[in-house]
């Protein structure tokens, strides 16, 4: 049987997975909220989409580092637990496995059967069942193997990715809303409601650039890592502000900003404008491609969480253990699969991810401060890759990140604290878990990944 999980991504696949994993519905639907949060402006919308790539990428470049010093399976649960403990690393795997990650993947999957059913219409009665099938589709791949999934992973990646380009370029060369332009590129001057729009703009475009950092859950099974992750990982980050940009200059060609803001579904409507109703509903195959594809990277890359944390004794024993065929983490994909099915099938999930995501930022910004950490407690461990701009780069993502925290906690203070508390719900579990299976030293690296065959 194999003990550890196999080294079978390089660097295009890491980028692939960056851009795949991030790319869902949201650049075909945030757009028209933005523009109308920044009062109906094209210069600071497509700031607040040029600012928000540039957070993301800070953070990348600063998990990069990370990643390359310790290419473990996990990810920002390896950081975490390096640098303060297993009890905070543990209460992000919880929290990703219970609400964040099978959550979205129960988001994307019953949201994709909307897109499906422009093209086939099915009956209210399958409907669900078609979000489980897609469930248990990317389970399937993602059982049998991770160069399998990975491979579907750039497929699809490459599909929508061209897509979103080829309809941006098309919509640029023959939209006819240019002259709409005028009086709309910058305001006047600059105002208290311009700067509280751009804030709420920000919130906006930082959930349609979500999931960047699921990434470096999958930096155990990467080749070469300390040279192949950094690049892929930060590359593909890097692309997606170009990506985004792209498809808003696209969608104000096609519509104008005052179309662009009123869209209920921008995209579609933009290629309506331009081409006409028929080519318009090759957008909802674009769309479900992109939320099939974002739903299977979160399969690919979650599940190696769950996989360290029970390898650490701090989560099921059962899913520390590698198939001795497929050589992935099949208990693990397994068991997210089944918690996304029922939250799927019920409908918890929507209500879940309201109270809970914005708890995946302050996460976000314990693991980018990790760096600090790891930089005074292993001064003398091999860097292969170094954080450009040290120490302002992840300076800057933890402060940011822990601004979007307390503004959630002041804007929704209720279900900020209902979140917080099912964040601690995990508290007690922690030290059951621990008892009973014990713990490595606190702060010792777990074994290597990439060793077994």
């Amino acid at each position: 049987m194999s003990r550890t999980l196999s080294r079978t991504l390089g660097a295009a696949d890491i980028l692939f997975l960056a851009i795949g994993s991030v790319i869902g519905s949201g650049i075909f639907i945030v757009p028209a909220a933005v523009l109308s949060q920044t009062g109906g402006n094209v210069g600071p919308a497509l700031l607040v989409w040029v600012v928000g790539g540039v957070l993301s990428l800070l953070g990348a470049l600063t998990f990069a580092e990370m990643a390359a010093m310790r290419p473990e399976a996990g990810g920002l649960y390896v950081f975490i637990r390096d640098a303060f403990g297993e009890l905070p690393a543990f209460l992000y795997g919880w929290t990703l496995f219970f609400v964040i990650g099978s959550g979205a993947i129960a988001t994307l999957s019953v949201a994709s059967v909307s897109y499906a059913n422009q093209l086939i219409s099915l009956p209210p009665a399958l409907q669900k069942g078609a979000s489980i099938l897609l469930i248990i589709a990317i389970t399937a791949i993602n059982v049998k193997g991770t160069r399998s999934s990975a491979t579907v992973q750039n497929v699809t990646t490459v599909a929508k990715t061209a897509g979103i380009i080829l309809m941006s370029v098309l919509l640029i060369v023959k939209g006819r809303a240019g002259p709409t332009f005028a009086g709309h590129i910058w305001p006047a001057s600059v105002t208290t409601g311009l700067l509280s729009g751009f804030g709420l703009a920000m919130i906006s475009v930082l959930w349609a650039y979500e999931g960047w950092q699921f990434v470096t859950f999958s930096v155990g099974e990467t080749r070469d890592p300390q040279r192949s992750f950094p690049r892929g990982f930060v590359a593909g980050t890097g692309a997606l502000i170009l990506i985004y940009v792209l498809a808003n200059a696209g969608y104000l060609a096609a519509l104008g900003p005052a179309r662009v803001e009123s869209a209920n579904a921008v995209a579609s409507e933009a290629v309506d404008a331009v081409f006409g109703a028929a080519p318009a509903k090759l957008i909802a195959v674009l769309i479900y491609i992109s939320m099939f594809s974002a739903a299977n990277s979160i399969c690919l890359t979650a599940p190696r969480v769950y996989y360290a944390m029970a390898r650490d004794g701090v989560f099921f024993r059962k899913l520390a253990e590698v198939h001795p065929r497929f050589g992935t983490p099949a208990f693990a994909v397994l068991a997210g699969a089944a918690w996304a099915t029922i939250l799927a099938a019920t409908g918890t999930f929507q209500q879940l991810l309201t109270y809970v995501v914005f708890g995946g930022w302050i996460f976000y910004a314990i693991a980018a401060a990790a760096i600090f950490a790891w930089r005074r407690r292993f001064p003398d461990e091999a860097r292969a890759f170094r954080v450009p701009g040290y120490p302002w780069t992840p300076a800057v993502f933890v402060l940011t990140s822990a601004v979007i925290v307390i503004n959630t906690i002041f804007a929704q203070p209720i279900n900020a604290g209902i979140g917080l508390g099912m964040v601690l719900l995990g508290v007690p579990f922690y030290f059951i878990w621990r008892r009973r299976r014990g713990r490595p030293t606190a702060g010792a690296p777990a074994p290597a990944e990439g060793d077994g065959t």
